[in-house]
């Protein structure tokens, strides 16, 4: 059964590959989604572009895992070689658009439900949600629906980690800031330009740093990656905007890296949203000692999930590799996949 949901599970991903699926735009790859539960007979549900299921036996008094991983993808850089929405198998790579992130962890997440789905006597309910709006954070996809599943005890949050058991995720806040000056024509004198005012600013951001240190997460990051200002050559503009992107550890709340911005950076600050918080699961969690025994790897991850939506311990864990998502010419080794369905079913075995 674990080959032909592996053969299945590739021929979807081929397909969700040839699909385009953007943030917001995920209808198609939506039915791609249903028509796998069709055809293996499984009762599901689908809210908006969100299509997720429960287990044959499940059980309220028990507690609830949550299989999740989603299928919309980013837009191609402009760097590809190769058609972005053209699945194509080279020398045991499958390239194409969301083949890494998030395909490959979507369907072996999917064939390893498709596999317990119909068990009796499990000690966790299983649910599984294909789900939207990953990519941009936005409101139609885990995030809204977590109102509607049943409520999650744990969750293993499909994303690629190379098989290894990440079991923090740094945080997300993003601020808008604002440097002052007076404007003024260009040929005049003016000692407050708001650009030369930029300079000092820039430096307290580059040179400042938290103090906490997380053992899974080593350090808050703070990295400026935005500036705009002025629309001539000859016009000294009022104000320079700069936007700041900062990757908060469990050390800090969300809450508490903005109010230390707000009271002492040098200039205004004001955070776009609190919401994308840094997410963890205890190393003493059934499922992730069920992950070393194994012989997989805990670390913590730099980058953001749907993890950060999350109130429930969750684990992230996948095939593919993280430094291949948003790449060019994006791919993942078909072994992978393989061997993501099998480990996945493996670690479940253990706890379920």
């Amino acid at each position: 059964m674990i080959q032909r949901l592996t053969t299945k599970a590739i021929n979807l991903l081929k397909n969700l590959i040839e699909t385009p699926s953007f943030s917001s735009e995920e209808d198609a790859t939506a039915l791609l989604l249903e028509n796998w539960f069709k055809e293996f007979d499984i009762p599901y549900t689908r809210t908006q572009n969100n299509v997720w299921s429960v287990n044959k036996h499940f059980d309220a008094n028990k507690p609830t895992l949550l299989l999740n991983s989603h299928h919309d993808t980013v837009k191609p850089n402009n760097g590809y070689t190769k058609d972005p929405f053209k699945a194509i198998v080279e020398d045991g790579k499958l390239y194409g658009l969301g083949s890494n992130d998030a395909g490959g962890c979507l369907v072996s997440l999917l064939a390893t439900y498709t596999y317990f789905y119909a068990q009796e006597n499990l000690q966790y309910n299983l649910v599984f949600a294909g789900t939207a709006e990953e990519e941009s954070s936005g409101p139609n996809g885990l995030n809204g629906l977590l109102k509607t599943l049943p409520k999650i005890d744990v969750a293993i949050v499909g994303e690629p980690t190379l098989m290894q058991l990440a079991i923090a995720e740094k945080g997300l806040v993003v601020f808008d800031a604002e440097v002052k000056g007076t404007p003024s024509h260009a040929a005049h004198p003016n000692y407050d330009n708001a650009i030369y005012n930029t300079i000092e600013v820039l430096q307290w951001f580059k040179d400042l740093s938290f103090e906490k240190t997380s053992e899974t997460l080593g350090d808050v990051k703070l990295t400026v990656t935005q500036i705009n200002a002025g629309k001539q050559h000859n016009a000294v503009p009022a104000e320079v905007k700069l936007v700041v992107d900062v990757r908060v550890n469990d050390k800090y709340t969300n809450q508490e890296i903005s109010d230390f911005l707000q009271e002492h950076a040098p200039c205004k600050i004001q955070p776009r949203g609190l919401h994308l918080n840094s997410s963890s699961i205890p190393v003493k969690h059934p499922l992730v000692q069920a992950g070393i025994t194994l012989g997989r790897e805990t670390y913590g991850s730099p980058t953001l999930s749907d993890q950060s939506v999350l109130s429930c311990p969750s684990l992230k864990l996948g095939p593919g590799d993280s430094t291949r998502s948003h790449t060019a010419d994006e791919f993942i080794y078909l072994q992978e996949i393989e061997e993501g369905i099998e480990l996945y079913i493996k670690l479940l075995n253990k706890v379920l």
